[in-house]
């Protein structure tokens, strides 16, 4: 799996985000988050718009409106930001949730000999990011040895 800049940019915004709104208190403009993480602000208002959506971020209008999370860092598992901002977190789509059945992305699936080792690494990968949150990132927590 490869991290676009879409998921790499929002991650370091999020975390930006917690940081600089005071516990929640304070909503933080997209301005100030695109200027301290030097990330351009169409592309994280592009960015802003998905986490919206998804609830992830609620959005405050006015003077001093801005960008809050919409729920505690420590609410917020990296697998649902990574889904959010990437799509699937599968290596493959054999073992996607994208397709009703793995015979639908390959025909080959049902008797694939490599088909296994990429629901192992899809079952790694999901468990691994759900198991780190937004606020475990922010204090740069070590959640594998």
């Amino acid at each position: 799996m490869k991290v676009s800049k879409r998921t790499e940019y929002g991650l370091r915004a999020l975390v930006t985000l917690a940081e600089q709104s005071g516990a929640g208190v304070h909503p933080v403009p997209l301005r100030e988050i695109a200027a301290l993480e030097d990330i351009p602000e169409a592309f994280l208002d592009q960015i802003f718009g998905s986490l919206r959506r998804e609830g992830l971020v609620v959005s405050v209008r006015g003077a001093t409106g801005g960008y809050l999370l919409a729920q505690r860092p420590d609410e917020i598992p990296m697998g649902r930001i990574v889904r959010i901002l990437e799509g699937s977190l599968a290596p493959m789509g054999c073992v996607s949730d994208d397709y009703a059945s793995p015979e639908e992305f390959c025909a080959r699936a049902v008797h694939c000999h490599t088909r296994n080792v990429w629901a192992q690494l899809n079952e790694i990968i999901e468990r691994t990011l759900n198991d780190i949150s937004l606020l475990d990132v922010m204090l740069d927590k070590q959640t594998v040895s």
